[in-house]
């Protein structure tokens, strides 16, 4: 029996309420789905609400017993047209996301093309592997982006 659920390179995904999509299901499309597919996906309209959707959410995926007394500011700077930059602020168990760099100084920068994004935050990609073949650029704490996977509840593909 075919899987119902459409891959994130088919027109069926730009009618997907995105509010509405579990971490599981993104997970699972984002599987299904070839880098290709993603990169074409990610040049389109499309690209603002699917990015939006994430980063609106990683406040609720927030681990604060995994964060501990952690104290910093992580940037994101997913590549492509344009570059789309996102900072993660974690202090006092709490996490805020705001769009757009700030004048602060991170704690770490994370920069990857949005395929590498979406296999990263939907726990399809190994961060070890994306480092390791330089799909993934990390300047600052390496140890922070390596505790990530404690500090938000990323799903598992």
């Amino acid at each position: 029996m075919a899987d119902p659920t459409p891959d994130l390179g088919s027109q069926d995904f730009a009618a997907l309420d995105f509010a509405s999509v579990t971490p599981a299901e993104f997970s699972a499309l984002v599987k299904k789905t070839s880098r290709a597919q993603m990169a074409e996906l990610m040049r389109g309209e499309l690209r603002a609400r699917v990015l939006a959707e994430i980063f609106g959410r990683m406040e609720r995926q927030f681990n604060p017993e995994g964060a501990g007394s952690l104290k910093a500011l992580i940037r994101w700077e997913i590549t492509g047209d344009p570059v789309v930059v996102y900072e993660t602020s974690i202090a006092d168990g709490a996490c805020a996301v705001t769009p757009g760099r700030s004048d602060a100084e991170p704690r770490v920068t994370l920069t990857m093309a949005d395929p590498e994004f979406l296999k990263l935050v939907s726990g399809n990609g190994s961060p070890v592997t994306m480092f390791m073949t330089r799909k993934l650029k990390v300047a600052g704490d390496v140890g922070l982006a390596s505790a990530l996977t404690r500090i938000f509840d990323i799903p598992k593909s």
